[in-house]
């Protein structure tokens, strides 16, 4: 069974989620296997209603809508290099890295659903509101994520 841990991003696409009707799903942090040789696990990841998983009891497999991985001294530099490289040569959509230290957000993302790499490249910051083309209404004030 998936975990159910809540990071403040991921209750923010719940609410969003509760908000309307097929949203699709928000799970926590979970394995999630791209391809052969790359099973990561994000701390939030969104499957639009379309690319929702069908079996639940599993972990989920390919490319979902949006991941978001949070900041771990750790492994940072590999989530801004080569995981992100990862993320987009499998296609994913979207992709939010969450710099609590620096109180930014940096958003990757396709402006078109078949780009074979990222073309929009952000950097939301404190005071700013994230929203995403994919996620029609979702605005999160990152005042809310960046506040203990």
């Amino acid at each position: 069974m998936l975990p159910e841990v809540r990071p403040r991003g991921e209750n923010a696409i719940s609410i969003w989620i509760d908000a309307g009707q097929a949203r699709g799903l928000v799970i926590g942090p979970t394995s999630l296997t791209l391809d052969e040789g790359n099973v990561y696990v994000p701390d939030v990841l969104w499957f639009s209603e379309a690319n929702r998983p069908a079996d639940l009891r599993r972990y989920p497999t390919g490319v979902c809508d949006l991941c978001v991985e949070i900041r771990s001294p750790g492994t940072w530099p590999y989530d801004v290099g080569t995981k992100r490289l990862v993320y987009e040569r499998t296609g994913l959509p979207e992709l939010w890295l969450v710099d609590d230290r620096a109180e930014t957000v940096l958003v990757y993302r396709r402006s078109k659903p078949r780009l074979e790499s990222f073309d929009v490249a952000l950097e939301v910051e404190r005071g700013d509101t994230l929203t995403s083309p994919t996620m029609p209404g979702f605005e999160l004030a990152l005042e809310q994520l960046f506040d203990v």
